[in-house]
This record gives structure tokens, C-alpha cells and sequence, in this order.
């Protein structure tokens, strides 16, 4: 996509975008109503109460604030920061975000969205995430990835920090929904790996230029989260979290919905076990996202791809190897804590876990975690 801006087009469009009450329902029945931007600029006030959904008040809110908008400010920050703005009628705009009841009007996009990424998964969870969280969201990212779905999530701290980090390491796509402006970076300690989502994928926003986070944004976030994804993967959050509205709009939209289990005794476990309380894909290994995606997932399915898979050769161990084994369960490890279980010196473990890899006994997770293979 060509980042910079066609000014003529884009100036009515930005205009009427950025209007105060013109919001992503309004904005498509003034669309349907007059035909164009410049035609619903142009309209009176009488005109505008003819609108679904806009009585007086707003259509006079709409009237005296449509000429103040700094479109010359907005169109400058596109350029400056190489985004792109796509409307509904541009190829390039996401066809799973087509058909959702609410689509965006105007999707600023840094990056590149792909044919690909309509094939997506999101992966949401809490913010203050526990360790356990952050290693299955990088997991089943890292898993999605090389299975070629592109993973979206809102580039928050916590999970989605883990599962934009996961794809990258599967060498695979990702996608970033951000509640400000495309000119922010939220959070800030994020810019770097902003860099590399747009670098892999893209970064996208509904909200202009100059947008601050707030929190009555992280919904609108949401549902755009959702509506870009076949389905939505829920990994840890509290049972008033945001990562629930989004799984609550994928169902309202027909899309899956996916949690991961967690401890019965975590405050973050509630809100996935409320959803597979009540009728959410329980998930434990890659294959159970595929299998619920139907025909795309058996024709992306990756022959051996989950490391939790329970193909595992039999092969002669040594003693060592076999006492380091031992010591690992179901849950992914580092080394110092491998090291401690097994009362090995650290040197030796990272040799043992070299040697139980090539054997095909242990697998590698991003974030320098192991994995016993075969073991749920």
C-alpha cells in the first residue's frame, strides 16, 4: 500500500471522519443518505435530522463543528508517520471487518495488511498477567504463526504484548488494534516492538491521528479485535475484564471463541473458566483451535507442529538426561528452574536440554521455556 495520502480524496472523508457526533454508524447512514462526504458536508440541518439516527441536537453539533476540523493537521501526521487510510470501498480493507454490524468507516493502517490476515486468530487476555500467562499466550501465538494465522491482538501490556511477541518469533503475521491515534504509541515502553508488527503486519486504528488513549476507546478497540479474527482466544483475565467484551462480541459477530484454562485459585483464571463454563472452546494444544475452524483448519493444519504433541521416539537416555526429565511436567520451565528441581549445576542442564531436544524429548518455547513433549 501506498503510504502517501490522495489529499483530494482524503480531505472530505477526513473531514466528515473526524466530525463531532459523526461516529461509525452515523457516518454510514449519512454515507447512505447523501451518497459522499462532500454531499453530507454540504447538507443543512434540516437535512441532517432526515438521517437515522440524528435528532436535532446532533445535527447541530454536527453542523457547527464540521468546519473546524484540522484536516490539514491530520493529513500531515498520515504522511509523517506513513499511514495509510482505507475506507470500505478499498480492496485492501480486512474482509472479515466487513461484516460486522458496526465497521469502521476510516482504517488507518501502519504496515500492511495482507489476503492473508483474513485468516486470523486474536489472542486477549489480562494486562497484569501472571508468568503461566504470558508463556501460553507467546506459545500459542508462536504455534498460530508458523501454522500461517496471523495473530491480532491490542498491543497492550501482559498478553497481548506476549502474543504479538509470539508471532514474531514463529516468524509469522501479526496484527496490532490500537485505542488512540496512530501518531501515540500506548503502551510507550512498546514503541520497539510497534516497529516490528508494522515490520511483520500492520498496526491499525479507527481513531484520528492525534486520538489519546482513554478508556472509553478500549471497546470500540475490541470489537475491531474481534471482527478482524476467525476467532478469539482468551488467556487469563478477571471476570470484569476488557478481554471478555471481546469475547463476547466475537460470539455476537459468529466467530469461535477459545479460552486456556488456568489455576482454580487465580483471580485471573475466572473469566476463562466462565467462558468454557458456558460453552467456550476449552484449549490445550494448537489442534483444538483448528479443529473448531473447520475446513481452514485442516487445510493450514501443520503435520507435528504442536511441541505438546504426543508423538515422542523412543530413544535411549542417559541417566542425567533421564533425571532431568523426570523433573519436568506439564507446565513450560526455564533453566534456573529446571536446575533447582533437578539439583543439577546450571551449565550441565543447558547441556542436557540440548541433547533432550535433538532426541526429540523436549521442546523449546519462546522465552527461553522447555517443555516435556507428550505431557498435558
Amino acid at each position: 500500500m501506498n503510504p502517501t495520502p490522495d489529499r483530494e480524496r482524503l480531505e472530505p472523508l477526513l473531514r466528515l471522519h473526524m466530525t463531532e457526533g459523526v461516529g461509525s454508524v452515523t457516518f454510514a447512514n449519512l454515507m447512505d443518505r447523501f451518497g459522499s462526504p462532500e454531499a453530507a458536508l454540504g447538507a443543512s440541518v434540516l437535512q441532517l435530522q432526515g438521517v437515522p439516527g440524528i435528532g436535532e441536537a446532533t445535527a447541530e453539533r454536527i453542523a457547527a463543528s464540521r468546519d473546524r476540523v484540522d484536516v490539514a493537521g491530520e493529513l500531515e501526521l498520515i504522511e509523517r508517520h506513513g499511514v495509510t487510510v482505507l475506507t470500505q470501498h478499498d480492496a485492501a480493507y480486512p474482509y472479515p471487518l466487513r461484516h460486522i454490524p458496526d465497521p469502521p468507516a476510516v482504517l488507518y493502517v501502519q504496515g500492511t495488511l495482507a489476503e492473508a490476515d483474513n485468516v486470523s486468530v486474536a489472542i486477549v487476555g489480562s494486562r497484569r498477567c501472571s508468568r503461566y500467562g504470558f508463556e501460553q499466550a507467546e506459545r500459542f501465538a508462536h504455534l498460530l504463526a508458523r501454522a500461517g494465522i496471523t495473530v491480532v491482538s491490542g498491543m497492550a501490556r501482559g498478553i497481548d504484548g506476549a502474543a504479538h511477541q509470539g508471532a514474531l518469533a514463529g516468524g509469522g503475521r501479526t496484527v496490532a488494534v490500537l485505542g488512540c491515534g496512530l501518531s501515540i504509541t500506548y503502551p510507550p515502553e512498546h514503541d520497539k516492538l510497534r516497529g516490528q508488527i508494522a515490520a511483520a503486519g500492520a498496526v491499525v486504528s479507527e481513531f484520528p491521528m492525534r486520538v489519546e488513549p482513554s478508556g472509553s476507546n478500549f471497546p470500540r478497540r475490541n470489537r475491531i479485535i474481534a471482527g478482524l479474527s476467525l476467532g478469539t482466544l482468551v488467556i487469563e483475565a478477571a471476570s470484569r475484564s476488557g478481554a471478555l467484551i471481546t469475547a463476547r462480541l466475537a460470539g455476537e459477530y459468529n466467530r469461535e471463541i477459545f479460552a486456556v484454562p488456568g489455576r482454580i485459585d487465580s483471580p485471573f483464571s475466572q473469566g476463562p473458566h466462565d467462558l468454557i463454563r458456558d460453552g467456550a472452546k476449552l484449549v490445550q494444544c494448537l489442534d483444538d483451535i483448528l479443529d473448531e475452524l473447520g475446513e481452514v483448519g485442516r487445510a493450514i493444519r501443520p503435520p507435528g507442529d504442536d511441541p505438546l504433541g504426543d508423538e515422542v521416539p523412543l530413544v535411549k537416555l542417559t541417566a542425567d538426561e533421564e533425571r532431568l526429565l523426570a523433573a519436568m511436567d506439564a507446565e513450560p520451565r526455564g533453566i534456573e528452574e529446571l536446575a533447582a528441581l533437578s539439583r543439577a549445576p546450571l551449565p550441565e542442564v543447558m547441556s542436557l536440554l540440548t541433547q533432550l531436544q535433538l532426541k526429540s524429548q523436549v521442546s523449546q518455547l519462546p522465552g527461553q521455556m522447555f517443555i516435556r513433549r507428550g505431557r498435558r
